[in-house]
């Protein structure tokens, strides 16, 4: 399992230090989401500032930008970075893509499928300095001169991962992603029961193997140094599932555990603004169920223990600071020192 850092909304000026201190922690991958700010742009600063970090996004919009927006961005970063860019791509809900972006809304799968498709094909024009051939339900692409083609790069193979909740996407992963994002909102029944066996379909869909695909999530995690940061921890966690368990599309992961009423209820809640109330929904039950609660140097032994050999990818969503960069090289260095033993000991 990789350890890697996500950041959910990092301004611009504070990208250099992050990125070099995530860089000196020794985490293996540095994301950034779409949330208040362009993840692109701060990706960029991220390549300046490292030297080994692997960079993505976590995800960004596709249905908020053309194929061709996507492509030349990836290209510019893949190339600016050394081959260290991951392009992580989500599809957001409707209300979003169609009043916050203003754009058309057109069934998810399928249309995120070309969206793929449409990318691979740029991307290899640019390569092999050829036309761009690419026709499709949502997007027709056909137009590349030469002043307009950036030319082939050291580094044209881009990972594309994919992220989402509900079976259809999954599956979609499974057929042709190199990775998967799972949301924050997950549980270990979750990715047993629903998230795996939904992915091998899409992998046997396709002919591919497990090893082909990995699987990223960034993890609600209750910790601190004291137990006062914990308790704050805690309500932050609190009020996090209960914002994403209000949301319709993401309720597959409640229904499973048998908390329909309680989604229900919390979409209610959330479309009258009661924010603040919402978090009071959420039981310790559910809070362990969502949630790994550890103290901070017992926290790598709980991640590996529970999402040994369900997940590739880990990062915690909680907040990195480079100021507390000593910290947060010990847990990497107590994460993998876990990770080593657990090796040794399951050799035969």
């Amino acid at each position: 399992m990789h350890l890697d850092v996500t950041f959910l909304a990092p301004y611009l000026d504070q990208v250099p230090a992050l990125a070099q201190a995530a860089d000196q922690v020794g985490f293996d991958a540095f994301w950034v989401s779409e949330t208040r700010y362009n993840p692109f742009l701060a990706l960029t600063l991220a390549a300046e500032h490292s030297q080994r970090l692997f960079l993505g996004t976590a995800v960004a919009i596709a249905f908020a930008r053309s194929p061709m927006v996507t492509a030349q961005t990836a290209w510019d970063l893949q190339r600016y970075s050394h081959g260290r860019f991951l392009l992580g791509l989500g599809t957001q809900v409707r209300a979003h893509i169609e009043r916050r972006f203003g754009m058309p809304w057109d069934p998810p799968v399928p249309k995120l499928r070309e969206y793929i498709l449409a990318l691979r094909e740029i991307w290899a024009s640019w390569q092999e300095r050829r036309p761009v051939r690419f026709r499709g339900r949502f997007y027709t692409i056909t137009l590349m001169t030469d002043f307009f083609n950036p030319g082939p790069i050291a580094h044209p193979r881009i990972p594309i991962y994919i992220a989402g909740v509900n079976r259809g996407l999954i599956r979609l992963a499974g057929q042709m992603a190199d990775g998967f994002h799972v949301h924050p909102l997950h549980s270990v029944r979750y990715l047993r029961e629903v998230l795996l066996p939904t992915l091998v379909e899409g992998l046997r869909d396709a002919g591919r193997s497990r090893r082909e695909i990995a699987l990223a999530a960034t993890v609600l995690v209750v910790t601190g140094p004291n137990e006062r940061e914990r308790a704050r921890a805690r309500r932050f966690v609190r009020q996090q599932i209960a914002f994403y368990a209000s949301t319709p599309s993401y309720r597959l992961v409640f229904d499973l555990h048998g908390w329909s009423a309680v989604a229900e209820r919390l979409s209610r809640m959330a479309a009258r603004g009661e924010w603040d109330e919402m978090a009071s929904l959420i039981t310790d039950e559910m809070l362990h169920t969502f949630a790994v609660d550890a103290a901070w140097d017992a926290l790598p032994q709980a991640l590996i223990q529970r999402y040994e050999g369900l997940l590739d990818r880990i990062a915690l969503y909680y907040r990195f600071r480079p100021e507390a960069q000593e910290a947060w090289r010990a847990f990497y260095q107590t994460w993998r020192a876990t990770l080593a033993q657990r090796y040794a000991d399951a050799e035969p």
